[in-house]
């Protein structure tokens, strides 16, 4: 039944026509220009790096700028926008804000469509589903459905009494001064990663062949938007080559790849950069071409001014959050110093300055626990702290915050954490320790102060309270009532302990250091 369902579902995404248009005035030269301004994994709203880069009023005046050259030009995201992101865990009006500041921010600044990424499943059913009727842009998927028990459905926006059904594919009519139309096809695909309870992914590779298919005999062209590794990106290329470009997203750090003649882009996060693909239909060859810019973003570009009126509304909202819990986000915590490195390619691997200065202070924060640990996973910034570093800069770099977690285990246990962790290179499951804690590749064996882990002997260990509940990545078995857990320390309350949050125990530590200790 449930399988009828969703082939039922499949089949009215193909029920949109693609035919294309043709107008018959002499001056029409059936060629047509189509700009299309692509941004992807944005968390933040304002500018970074003391504002010299990034911010979404920058994105508006790129958008603005392109549009006054040409009227067929359209804002795109390629996905991860509803978080993770500092704001996540503060409140406004009762309700966690939940990517309620990214919406408005996005509708403002112009945005025209939108594929889920795998973030925008980590927020709850209903606050996603709040998202979705504030966005005033289009959503697209053409692989993600919403499940409610047995029921799977396509995702919806509603509007007071109308609900609008999320498109599998999405057509969009385009018309230029001299009257040429074209009608451009388009696809959405989300990597089945984030497995929220109400969502249902179908193989993206399967759906977009299939959905493909069904239009590309009726549109001038057909352009994917994705938020995947771009190993599937190219796989997607090589499968449908005759597609005019793949938007993509999912890597943070700036893509840029041609396969046969599709090409796959994805700008730099949070902003950094914008490319800007622009398409050029002829009707009478029945032939594209695309040309593509990365546009850096960053002070040269000025603000649009009724985009940031939005950013600076809902900073202030944020700034009076912050204060709530005990923080000051304005504040300067170092003022000099070498850049700490928080790329996710850096800090998932091996240390880094930054994920040293965190474990000192997690340590800082519980001088009576022998080591502590922590997934790289809990740190989001994908970036290099410039200094000046603020409070905020730490907010956001850990966006979950989370409790500082002591317990005590047995040696054994610690030993399997710590190989897990390990093998968890290169993903947010990978593990940082404290310097006293060393590994020998020869004997595959694990000491702490020069000494191999006794595996009878318990061990104080300090670690972020995410950690302690067995959801990160193959690390199942860490939870509170694992047997081979001794005792689990109760939790900081007052805000004033450091243990209350990482976050709160980064900002005292890096305060009470000097500069030379970074």
């Amino acid at each position: 039944m449930k399988k009828n369902l969703l082939y039922f579902i499949i089949f009215l995404g193909f029920g949109v026509s693609c035919s294309s248009t043709r107008n018959s005035g002499s001056t029409d030269n059936k060629t047509i220009d189509i700009t299309f301004v692509q941004i992807n994994d944005v968390y933040e709203i304002a500018p970074l790096e003391g504002g010299r880069i990034g911010g979404m009023a920058r994105v508006a005046f790129i958008k603005n700028k392109y549009l006054t050259q040409n009227p067929n030009t359209y804002l795109i995201m390629a996905g991860d926008f509803l978080s993770p992101s500092v704001f996540n865990s503060l409140q406004f009006e009762g309700k966690r804000i939940r990517g309620r500041q990214m919406i408005e921010a996005m509708n403002t600044a112009g945005t025209d469509i939108a594929v889920f990424g795998n973030h925008e499943f980590d927020i709850s059913e209903s606050e996603l589903q709040s998202r979705i009727n504030e966005s005033g842009f289009k959503w697209l998927s053409s692989n993600t459905y919403h499940k409610k028990g047995d029921v799977i459905n396509q995702f919806v926006k509603k509007t007071g009494n109308i609900n609008d059904t999320v498109p599998l594919t999405y057509i969009m009519n385009v018309k230029d001064a001299d009257g040429t139309t074209a009608r451009i096809g388009f696809i959405g695909l989300t990597l089945p990663y984030n497995k929220a309870s109400y969502v249902m992914y179908t193989d993206p590779l399967v759906a977009a062949e299939t959905m493909y298919n069904r239009i590309k005999d009726s549109c001038d062209v057909v352009i994917a938007i994705t938020h995947q590794l771009l190993k599937d990106d190219i796989l997607l290329a090589q499968r449908l080559p005759n597609l005019a470009m793949i938007i993509g997203g999912h890597e943070h750090d700036q893509r840029f790849q041609r396969v046969g003649n599709v090409i796959i882009s994805k700008a730099h996060s949070n902003a950094k950069s914008a490319y800007i693909l622009k398409l050029k239909i002829n009707k009478n060859k029945a032939d594209f071409k695309v040309k593509s810019e990365l546009e850096m973003i960053n002070e040269s570009v000025p603000m649009d001014p009724v985009t940031e009126q939005v950013v600076k509304k809902w900073t202030a909202i944020a700034d009076k959050s912050y204060s709530s819990i005990g923080f000051d986000a304005k504040k300067i915590i170092r003022t000099s110093g070498d850049p700490l490195d928080g790329r996710d390619a850096e800090i998932r691997t091996h240390p880094t300055n930054f994920s040293r200065i965190i474990v000192a202070a997690m340590e800082a924060a519980a001088p009576g626990s022998d080591l502590a640990i922590l997934n790289a996973g809990s740190i989001r910034l994908d970036d290099i702290l410039q200094m000046p570093v603020s409070q905020y800069d730490i907010l956001r770099s850990l966006p979950f915050g989370g409790n500082l977690i002591e317990a005590d285990m047995i040696g054994s246990l610690l030993v399997k954490i710590l190989d897990a962790g390990r093998k968890n290179a290169g993903i947010g499951g990978f593990l940082h320790y404290s310097n006293s804690l060393t590994y020998s590749s020869a004997s595959s064996n694990w000491t702490l102060q020069s000494k191999e882990i006794d595996p009878l002997k318990s061990y104080k260990v300090v670690m972020t309270d995410f950690l302690l509940t067995g959801g990160e990545a193959n690390l199942g078995f860490l939870k509170k009532d694992n047997p081979q857990i001794i005792k689990v320390y109760p939790v900081a309350t007052s805000l004033t302990d450091p243990k209350s949050d990482i976050r709160l125990s980064i900002i005292r530590y890096m305060e009470n250091q000097p500069a030379s200790a970074f």
